[in-house]
């Protein structure tokens, strides 16, 4: 989940941009006025032969013509503009929330399934992720929270709330370890449940590099007994 970026205000068209506009408008006053007396003294010729009038009707359309071109190319020179502060609006990058670390937000076990991952951000928040997003939902593709180490490490977590008596099975830790590397480009992939993980799970974890987080390092993680799950890794040497 994210929120919608930082609002950066209208767009002001450059001195250029602007001085240009400024020598149209002149020179379309100027054709206007031009064609103007041309008309009027079209007309008054004509009052004395009688045979000018459809020329100065037609010295008048053309100063229109002119108008009406001049005004559609002002029109044409701002819409880049109002394109451009669209396009930028558009494609601003969301800024996430930062998840509450208070001592309430930190307990798992007085929450559902959705409060959980809550949960799990704030532990990330706490030991110093930036940013945290809570991504959980339909079509997450087993990741429900993403946050970003210190050390500027990409965390994907899968979040699973389960009774003591419902085990965190082989089908749980491979669905997981089917997108977390590739899809979510995860360098740190944790499963993290309050329950405990079976032994075919456990190794399927180890072989894909997937850290598991049971209940009882739930609690110590919690508790500040234990380190941050990412921590379990070493950091690749740069």
């Amino acid at each position: 989940m994210g929120s919608i970026g930082e609002d950066r205000g209208p767009v002001r068209r450059g001195p250029v941009a602007s001085g240009r506009d400024l020598v149209l408008a002149i020179g379309l006053a100027g054709t206007c006025v031009g064609g103007l007396a041309l008309f009027f003294k079209t007309a008054e010729a004509a009052g004395n032969r009688g045979s000018g009038v459809p020329a100065a009707l037609l010295v008048a359309f053309a100063a229109l013509g002119a108008l009406a071109v001049g005004l559609a190319l002002v029109r044409r020179g701002a819409a880049p503009a109002r394109g451009r502060q669209a396009l930028r609006t558009a494609v601003a990058a969301p800024v996430p929330e930062v998840p509450d670390i208070g001592p309430g937000a930190l307990d798992h076990t007085a929450v559902d399934p959705d409060g959980f991952e809550h949960t799990v951000a704030a532990l990330c928040a706490r030991d110093g992720c930036s940013p945290v997003e809570v991504v959980g939902g339909a079509g997450d593709l087993g990741a429900d929270v993403i946050a970003t180490t210190v050390d500027g490490r990409r965390v994907v977590l899968q979040c699973k709330q389960y009774a003591e008596d419902h085990r965190v099975g082989s089908q749980d830790l491979q669905r997981f370890g089917g997108t977390c590397f590739t899809v979510h480009e995860a360098d740190v992939a944790v499963l993290v449940t309050t329950s405990s993980i079976t032994a075919p799970a456990a190794e399927y974890a180890a072989t894909c590099g997937i850290v598991c987080v049971d209940g009882e390092g739930l609690a110590a993680w919690t508790d500040q007994l234990a380190p941050p799950p990412w921590e379990a890794l070493p950091v690749d040497p740069v």
